[in-house]
């Protein structure tokens, strides 16, 4: 991009404009300087983004020491962890959305030359990259880090899991109420996302894959010194593509990094929201990725770390083992990932050679060592889900589950039967009506997942929702499940005790019931909300087996 043609030209031409860049402290010399939008997700309401302030000032000190002039905006987020359970996470995947489009309107709206985004919980992350992919421009992304691992009254270090699993246990009565409060007290520690392999650093870890982070950034947890270092490479990183041209976003967001991407889902059981959130990135990036892709790539790769929410360690434990350079080792040497390009301008396998690694860490192992054969994840189809759903299947071992449904009309009242001890061993739990649409914002289930888990009933109980699961979500839990209720799926139609069959391994969701019949007497219900951010995201967005992107021509009838 040449000096004589950079996008800030537009504007800083123009005496009024230059006049208020002034009165903001600019001279003559940052005037002539790329101008780059740092968009930051900062907010207090949380530990996973209240350390992104601090963390700008190092990322733009690196944009200045390399030639550009920083101009910072704030973006609004929705912390999944508070919200979770409550009307409020409605607004999370809503939020993604929010992201994506405020940044948009900020960097186009100033004739911005370069963007540089600071992310944290989880929508932030594919918000940032789908706003990359939306404005092609020269662009970086820095995850701010997991959260350390909390340590309870006996030794064991835990998460934000192990809270909403505790809610369950003292329902069941398992343990006590002060026991309760004690993990609750010891589970974050501090600053940094969520510290399992759950959906903000299996998504950080995408970030890696696809190109748009720095290898090895977005590993370094959220309180560790060397993540200002990180920032401020990225700031240089940023005005190395300012000046050169590229890659840009959609020079790095390819079917090739795509399937890596999917792959390193797969690899570490990771989050079912990558499945959804990577459809999105590749609809922005003008990407036909489809939603069969992802089981494809499950079905030939095997687990190959030893993560929560299914395994042992903590995303700062991974780091620490030798972190995403070193599952990208293993998987090249298997012949798993394609060699695609990343921001810095070399490829991903060049910059994942020679990382250290921790001697005799176990938290990687060779795919001749596999925890589990395929990854953590398949894609199923049949008579409950035409379009297709999403199976998880981290921490259980379960394919094939056949039982009477119990069905419940939103989160709310599932969490209730859950809690009141209505669930038994045998049934499957199949929450409606939560989808992208219906929610609206197709809410993460984890309160009522933690709530079987924490009464012993994960491995005896499956659950089927057109809605979400939080990363943190193990057992045999199916979500995704489109159409969903709202545009008259077959999960609308579905009644108590008709008998579910769920086979992981013909890939199929089925139901012993004649739903045709049924859907003679079947009528929408009235939308959630009639006005507001809600109403408008549920007009416009599309089907989950699409991203459950708006702003695009999809059928959603």
């Amino acid at each position: 991009m040449s000096k004589t043609n950079r996008p800030s030209d537009a504007v800083k031409r123009n005496a009024p404009a230059r006049a208020m860049f002034r009165a903001t402290g600019m001279d003559d010399e940052a005037l002539a300087r790329p101008m780059i939008g740092v968009i930051n997700t900062w907010s207090t309401v949380s530990p996973c983004n209240m350390h992104l302030r601090d963390l700008a000032d190092p990322l733009k000190a690196g944009i200045r020491a390399a030639g550009g002039t920083p101009v910072d905006f704030n973006t609004v987020m929705v912390t999944d962890g508070i919200a979770m359970g409550s009307d409020g996470m409605h607004a999370s995947l809503i939020s993604r959305e929010v992201i994506t489009d405020s940044a948009e309107v900020a960097v186009r709206g100033h004739c911005l030359d370069g963007v540089a985004m600071l992310v944290g919980c989880d929508k932030t992350i594919p918000a940032a990259a789908m706003a990359l992919a939306r404005l092609n421009l020269p662009g970086v992304i820095l995850y701010g880090g997991s959260i350390a691992p909390g340590r309870a009254k006996d030794g064991r270090l835990i998460t934000i899991q192990d809270v909403f699993e505790a809610v369950g246990a003292r329902a069941a009565g398992r343990i006590t109420e002060e026991e309760l409060v004690e993990i609750e007290r010891a589970a974050c520690p501090g600053a940094g996302a969520c510290g399992g392999q759950f959906t903000a650093n299996t998504m950080a870890m995408a970030l890696t894959m696809l190109g748009l982070s720095p290898m090895g950034a977005n590993d370094i947890p959220a309180t560790d010194p060397a993540k200002h270092a990180a920032a401020h490479r990225c700031g240089e990183i940023l005005m190395d593509r300012v000046r050169d041209g590229g890659p840009l976003p959609r020079d790095l967001i390819t079917d090739e990094s795509l399937s890596n991407a999917a792959t390193l889902g797969a690899a570490t059981a990771g989050s079912t929201n990558l499945i959804l959130h990577l459809l999105a990135i590749a609809r922005e990036a003008g990407r036909d990725f489809q939603l069969a892709n992802f089981d494809a790539i499950a079905a030939t790769t095997p687990v190959i770390t030893n993560l929560k929410p299914g395994g042992r360690y903590t995303a700062v434990e991974m780091s620490e083992a030798g972190g995403t350079p070193l599952i990208i080792r293993t998987l090249a040497a298997a012949d798993k990932l394609h060699d695609t390009m990343t921001v810095t301008g070399k490829t991903l396998l060049a910059e994942a050679a020679d990382r250290p690694e921790k001697p005799g860490q176990d938290c990687v192992v060779p795919l001749d060592q596999a925890f589990k054969p395929h990854g953590g994840f398949s894609i199923l189809f049949g008579d409950l889900a035409p379009e297709g759903c999403v199976v998880k299947l981290a921490g259980q071992v379960v394919e094939h589950f056949e039982g009477p449904a119990r069905v419940f009309d939103g989160e709310e009242a599932a969490f209730a039967a859950v809690q009141a001890g209505q669930i038994q061993p045998g049934d499957v739990v199949v929450i409606r009506n939560e989808g992208p649409r219906g929610g609206p914002g197709m809410r993460e289930m984890l309160a009522v997942t933690a709530a079987l888990q924490g009464q012993g009933l994960g491995a005896d109980v499956a659950l089927i929702t057109d809605g979400r699961f939080s990363g943190a979500t193990h057992g045999l839990m199916v979500g995704h499940v489109a159409p969903e209720a709202a545009q008259g799926g077959p999960i609308a139609l579905i009644e108590d005790g008709d008998r579910i069959t769920l086979d992981v391994a013909s890939r199929r969701l089925d139901v012993a019931a004649d739903l045709d019949a049924r859907r003679a007497n079947w009528t929408p219900r009235e939308p959630a909300v009639r006005s507001g951010v809600y109403a408008k995201y549920a007009d416009q967005v599309a089907s989950a087996s699409h991203g459950a992107v708006t702003g695009f021509p999809f059928d959603k009838s």
